[in-house]
């Protein structure tokens, strides 16, 4: 990819992220949309999203491109210790270039991260203000720095989604926000099993599972979960 027509799908993200400021949207599809420009237009190999729960504060995956950094991140808040969940913790990105440097921090995640094939991670807030709502968790399959202009773009595409998700909250009443947030950690169960179903049905890897799933969303016009619930209930046959 050259740099103008990098230059010009960062620009087109951006607008694709903006759009949730002026119309409804489907927030599971637009964290993932934020990851996968992350991991297509910058400098790392995988990309996976924590949101809080906006009751009790507790981290969940929600949005991620691959298996491999789903495992990392969910092995991350299982021990509750690792640099994404601490970037949410102190509300600062936590750069580790080189994983395997850490010291005694984070032995667990440094052991999961070393079996995926990751050696670098890049842990970017998604805060406006003082108010943190999760971290956007950049992979590399290669230790060293992250280029800055890869840290800023990344960090803006986390502030545009950031932005997009508490502009929804102060239109809706608490009760409402917590549901459509819950939603959409329910959403994430379905789209889960369904990527079993499918990786079983078609014997394929769970990334194949997903791309297809996604591609029958789109195509059909029909909300990620949605697609999702209609795999496991089995009124959907890819």
């Amino acid at each position: 990819m050259t740099e103008t027509s990098r230059e010009v799908a960062l620009l087109d993200a951006f607008a694709t992220l903006a759009d949730t400021l002026v119309a409804d949207y489907d927030v599971v599809e637009m964290l993932q949309v934020l990851v996968d420009t992350c991991r297509d237009l910058l400098d790392v190999t995988a990309v996976g999203l924590l949101l809080a729960d906006p009751d009790s504060g507790v981290l969940d995956l929600v949005a991620s491109t691959s298996e491999e950094s789903r495992i990392v991140e969910t092995l991350q808040l299982g021990a509750e210790a690792g640099p994404c969940v601490e970037c949410f913790r102190t509300g600062l990105p936590t750069i580790v270039p080189d994983i395997a440097e850490t010291g005694d921090r984070w032995p667990e995640f440094r052991s999961s991260a070393a079996e995926q094939g990751f050696r670098g991670v890049f842990a970017i807030p998604m805060r406006l203000r003082d108010q943190t709502i999760g971290a956007l968790n950049l992979f590399r399959a290669e230790a060293g720095e992250l280029n800055e202009h890869d840290l800023r773009a990344a960090q803006a595409l986390g502030d545009v989604a950031t932005i997009g998700v508490l502009h929804e909250r102060s239109f809706r009443a608490n009760d409402v926000l917590r549901d459509q947030l819950q939603g959409a950690l329910n959403s994430r169960v379905a789209i889960e099993q369904a990527k079993g179903v499918l990786a079983h049905r078609h014997e394929v890897d769970m990334d194949e599972a997903f791309r297809m799933l996604r591609s029958y969303a789109r195509s059909n016009r029909l909300p990620l979960a949605a697609a999702a619930r209609g795999v496991v209930e089995r009124r959907i046959r890819l």
